[in-house]
């Protein structure tokens, strides 16, 4: 738009210069002819400088206030008069019409080219601050994208740590149960031996006891069977000493005999007379055997250990008794 503005700007000043400057030099004094060409030229040069300032201030979003419009409508209309002044004069309308082509051109253009840079100022202003905004919305969502980012690493470590606190307290909760699994399984060892010791001693004590119950026992039936044998000992003892005595009574004091007694009864007289120390010739008279066969029975029963000790025993419990 620019290479453009200037391009009718170019051509307008030139035309109004071929075109006023005719005009200038009728109406300028003699001599002073080569000065007509500097009027267009100033007339031209302020709008220039209108069109000029106008794009800078519309670059730069500044506002000038009235006197910039004033001063581009005064050139403008300063332009348009002195180009078409020379037709007007020679009442040339067709001349007036072609000869304000240019200058009104050039002051349309001026206008519109002013409107449109506001309006592209305008447009890229607003597509600059959509762009910004845009921008602005990007860096948000950008910042906040961070944001959640930092926050989701955040997050993801604090899991990863509570998840490690949670492994260390498992593992923690695990060896703490290994160990009182462990101690309690000890325990119950140390208790089971423990009871084991307790059962086997009692077992032992108990086999003990009945040890020395049984041996007790033993002893008393011992004792029992020693005191019963010893009874019986005596018992019998005392009842061969009483027919001892009885038959040495019968010895001594008894008549002679008629006929031999029985064998058995005979035997037990030379016997008991031996033990009695009574001569052979009793024996013969009492038991009515040879002297031969109770000869005989002596020495049998001299022979006999057992009729020894039974004599010398005899002979105690007399000496005892007689004591």
């Amino acid at each position: 738009m620019s290479a453009g503005t200037w391009t009718i700007t170019a051509g307008a000043v030139l035309y109004s210069v071929l075109t006023v400057t005719p005009l200038a030099a009728g109406h300028t004094p003699k001599g002073w002819e080569w000065t007509a060409p500097i009027l267009p030229l100033v007339a031209d040069a302020a709008v220039v400088i209108v069109v000029r300032m106008d794009s800078i201030l519309a670059t730069l979003e500044g506002d000038g206030g009235r006197w910039p419009d004033v001063l581009r409508w005064m050139t403008g209309l300063m332009t348009l008069l002195l180009n078409v002044g020379l037709s007007a004069l020679h009442h040339d309308l067709v001349g007036v019409a072609v000869h304000s082509v240019a200058p009104l051109l050039l002051i349309v253009t001026a206008e519109t080219s002013l409107a449109y840079r506001r309006a592209i100022r305008a447009a890229l202003s607003a597509r600059e601050t959509a762009e910004r905004a845009e921008r602005a919305e990007r860096d948000r969502q950008a910042q906040e994208r961070r944001e959640r980012e930092r926050e989701e690493r955040l997050a993801e470590r604090e899991r990863a740590d509570r998840s490690e606190r949670e492994r260390r307290d498992h593992e923690a909760k695990l060896a703490r149960e290994e160990r009182e699994h462990t101690a309690r399984l000890a325990r119950e060892d140390r208790e089971a031996a423990d009871r084991r010791e307790a059962a086997e001693r009692d077992e032992r004590f108990r086999r003990e006891a009945e040890e020395r119950d049984e041996r007790g026992r033993r002893e008393r039936e011992m004792s029992e069977c020693e005191r019963r044998e010893r009874e019986e000992r005596e018992a019998r003892e005392r009842q061969e000493r009483e027919r001892a005595e009885q038959m040495r009574e019968w010895l001594l004091t008894g008549p002679p005999a008629t006929e031999r007694i029985a064998e058995e009864r005979a035997r037990e007289a030379a016997r008991l007379a031996f033990m009695a120390g009574l001569p052979q010739r009793l024996a013969v008279e009492r038991t009515g055997w040879s002297t031969g066969w109770i000869a005989a029975r002596y020495k049998e029963a001299a022979g006999d250990p057992a009729t020894v000790d039974k004599v010398l025993a005899e002979i105690g419990a007399s000496a005892g008794e007689e004591n």
